[in-house]
């Protein structure tokens, strides 16, 4: 059963991977991936109600993220369809590409502490295509966006799905991922950056023309209310969470009850021509579903891997085979990039109890850095790099050419610091 499952898993990552040469979509790729692992799962297990009932639970996990996600987008679109961007993108004007990528990478980097990964990327993807023009300009850009993500999510208790895990296990507390793993989270990102002023040939941003932009749909008192309500909205998630305790979902969900009902009452006095274009039904149908099906797609197939004892055994191998700490984060940081880091580090928090590695022990805020940044290395590596994929068409080969390594860069740069980081401070 065990080969058969990875065999299947490894052919559904191919036909993602090639998606344009084959020409299938990669959300029916994963969608088949996923259902297929599951269905062998089933079908060699000895009792039939255990993985249903695992199923159920998985489902009931992967509801809150795809809840959580078509929430962030479509308060995303909705600030858009306000033109509530134009605050932020009438403030970066340069044509200089380095000074753009700097620019975008580290507002990314400290958004996505405060709010997450995820949503970040989504906010900025949007805000990107309000800045450079061209589609294929923007790649480049994107790119970064997921690097500085991830990179910004790992020294936050809420900035990625995997430290929330460990903060709320008790493996770390804020303070600790703080001060020990922002230093390699901001080398990183900068390690990437200073690079690519060095060594490559980034394309110059194709900025809109004056007589390109169209005039601005809302008026300034409609525009600064959806701004502030969505863009206020995404950082009350967390707080939301922290104080009631309800998964991140049920705070985005009230946010986008409040900013309909706001807009409805912003927008009642208008006809249906009018109105049409700024209401969330509308911004409902902009959101790209593809994304989200794909979404699921993949992490039910990661998720059968898990259910199966796949990622566990593969974390006990590394246990056995390598021995060492340090080395074992570093591979599981790496297979991050490959599977999804979520149940590797739940096979982490298994495999290794409190008694044996206190709260804040090295081994668990390495393991917040490399879990959340090893991601970045491919495409599909993380949920920041799964949204800009979809938002923007990133060709999985396409990453892998371009951005992979400035990715592994980074990934390494911020493994270096944070280990000289401990020999020096502890």
């Amino acid at each position: 059963m065990e080969i058969l499952l990875v065999l299947t898993f490894v052919v559904g990552y191919a036909a993602i991977a090639f998606e344009h040469p084959i020409n299938i979509n990669k959300a029916a790729s994963a969608l088949i991936t996923g259902v297929l692992c599951w269905t062998i799962y089933i079908l060699m297990a000895n009792d039939h109600e255990i993985v249903t009932h695992q199923l159920l639970e998985q489902m009931g996990e992967l509801s809150g993220i795809l809840f959580f996600l078509l929430g962030a987008m479509v308060i995303v679109e909705l600030v858009d369809a306000h033109d509530g961007f134009q605050v932020i993108t009438d403030r970066i004007k340069t044509n200089s590409p380095r000074v753009l990528l700097w620019t975008i990478g580290f507002i990314t980097f400290f958004l996505s502490a405060v709010l997450d990964n995820l949503t970040t990327t989504i906010v900025m993807i949007s805000l990107l295509r309000k800045i450079v023009k061209d589609h294929n300009d923007r790649l480049f850009y994107a790119g970064i966006i997921v690097i500085a993500a991830n990179a910004g999510g790992a020294w936050s208790p809420i900035g990625d799905v995997t430290t929330t895990m460990l903060w709320i296990g008790g493996q770390i507390t804020t303070g600790g991922i703080v001060k020990h793993v922002f230093l390699p989270s901001i080398a990183c990102l900068a390690v990437p950056l200073l690079y690519l002023n060095w060594k490559m040939k980034v394309p110059p941003p194709t900025l809109p023309e004056p007589k390109e932009l169209k005039p601005l749909k809302t008026s300034v008192a409609e525009r600064n209310t959806v701004f502030a309500l969505g863009v206020g909205g995404l950082l009350f998630v967390p707080v939301f969470k922290t104080f009631t305790h309800l998964p991140p979902f049920m705070g985005i969900l009230i946010v986008l009850g409040v900013l309909w009902t706001v807009t409805e009452l912003l927008h009642h006095k208008k006809n249906v021509e009018e109105k049409g274009h700024l209401t969330v039904v509308h911004a409902l149908q902009k959101v790209d579903a593809a994304s989200v099906l794909f979404f699921l797609g993949i992490l039910l197939a990661i998720g059968a891997l898990g259910a199966a004892g796949l990622l566990t055994h593969l974390a006990e191998w590394l246990d056995k085979t390598i021995g060492n700490q340090d080395v074992i984060v570093v591979a599981i940081g790496l297979l991050s990039a490959v599977v999804d880091n979520v149940p590797l580090v739940a096979a982490g928090m298994g495999m290794y109890p409190l008694e044996q590695f206190p709260q804040d022990h090295s081994f668990w805020l390495f393991l917040a850095y490399c879990a959340g940044t090893g991601g970045s290395c491919l495409i599909i590596g993380s949920a920041a790099g799964v949204a800009a994929m979809g938002m923007e068409r990133i060709n999985f080969l396409w990453y892998l050419k371009k951005i992979s390594l400035l990715a592994l860069l980074g990934y390494f740069a911020g493994v270096a610091v944070y280990l000289l980081q401990m020999q020096f401070f502890g």
